[in-house]
């Protein structure tokens, strides 16, 4: 997208006005921001000044407008909630992959549902739940799945129903993978304007891997598998842990989108 100028004076419009500043405040894609702000604005000069100063201040630009483009698709999201990533894309792609019709489907640590908004698009899912312990993103999760998928409230496997135990057949999730030290030195609008429960992966960014990989043999069927996004530095833990829980592992690499999946395949029992 362009900005453009009003031939009939040959001065700059309000679109190229806040393209300056934008620019000036350090956004890249200036004039795409530019658009999407006045979209939002939806002609309310006041509404679009506050968003413009938000801009300028480092909000993040997602937030401000109320979604995130994600595998094609529009998201709701909102402030103060994890803002979904390109290179998350392939956890979506590989899940789609795997699915089968009719199956039941988990996103834990689901943030505001965008993977399992796609899964749930993709018309094949018999069951869809998904799962995550704040409240603030579970809202704008709920706008994203649509019935009969359901999104609940809860740490990790705690709010899932007890009947699921040993027939889910697909298991997502984007789990926090930061070690706790690299928080810091993440881009402002991730450390400043997102939970830090979806950022903070511990130590050595695999905390709460371990706690999804402990339990997802109980929870998986035969043949299931369990899909976690995961660090390039991390996956070798992942990995690990998931060999260690009796699952068969498969690491998918997406060096254009610098994403990095682990998927383990429960073994069919006897």
């Amino acid at each position: 997208m362009t900005a453009s100028t009003d031939p009939g004076t040959g001065g700059s419009s309000p679109t190229d006005d806040l393209v300056v500043r934008l620019r000036a405040a350090g956004c890249v894609f200036a004039e795409d921001e530019a658009m999407l702000l006045v979209e939002a604005a939806a002609g309310e000069s006041s509404v679009l000044a506050r968003l413009v100063a938000a801009r300028e201040a480092g909000d993040p630009l997602e937030q401000l407008v109320g979604w995130a483009e994600f595998c094609g698709r529009r998201v709701a999201v909102g402030p103060r909630v994890f803002v979904p990533r390109v290179r998350t894309e392939l956890l979506a792609e590989r899940a789609l992959a795997l699915i089968t019709d009719g199956d039941v489907v988990v996103e834990l640590c689901c943030g505001v549902a965008a993977v399992a908004a796609v899964l749930q698009a993709g018309g094949r899912v018999g069951e869809l739940y998904a799962a995550d312990v704040d409240p603030e993103a579970v809202g704008y999760a709920r706008r994203n799945v649509v019935e009969p998928g359901v999104v609940l409230v809860g740490d990790l496997f705690d709010p899932l129903p007890g009947g699921l135990r040993g027939r889910i057949d697909l298991l997502v999730a984007n789990a926090p993978y930061v070690p706790t030290e690299a928080i810091a030195l993440m881009p402002r609008e991730a450390r400043d304007h997102e939970p830090l429960v979806a950022l903070d992966g511990g130590v050595d960014g695999v905390d709460v891997h371990r706690r999804i990989i402990t339990e997802a043999p109980g929870w998986l069927r035969a043949g299931g598998s369990l899909l976690i996004e995961t660090g390039r530095d991390q996956s070798v833990i992942t990995a690990g842990e998931m060999r260690a829980a009796g699952l068969r592992v498969e690491v998918m690499v997406d060096d254009e989108r610098d994403a990095t999946v682990v998927v383990g395949t429960l073994a069919d029992r006897l």
